[in-house]
């Protein structure tokens, strides 16, 4: 796996059975997996999401409730891309 930013629990073992770094932060400290370049640093795709949905009836007939809306995630993040709000 590969994860965005500086990620102490993103890592795997190494060949040499020793720990190496999936995180994109391992780039400045030279601690990268192997396989980093060629599985994590393709294109990061980035969260899209489409419109809000029209809003909930009330929950509640009189006095205080709440009402909710929703959107889908039209494409979800890749290779580091942001996340999804």
């Amino acid at each position: 796996r590969c994860c965005p930013g500086r990620n102490n629990a993103c890592w795997a073992l190494s060949t040499r059975r020793a720990r190496c770094y999936c995180d994109s932060y391992c780039e400045r400290t030279g601690d990268c997996c192997e396989d980093y370049h060629a599985a994590c640093r393709r294109a990061a795709v980035g969260c899209a999401v489409g419109p809000w949905g029209p809003w909930s009836g009330c929950s509640s007939p009189c006095g205080v409730g709440s009402k909710a809306r929703s959107r889908q995630v039209t494409i979800p993040p890749r290779h580091g891309g942001e996340p999804c709000p």
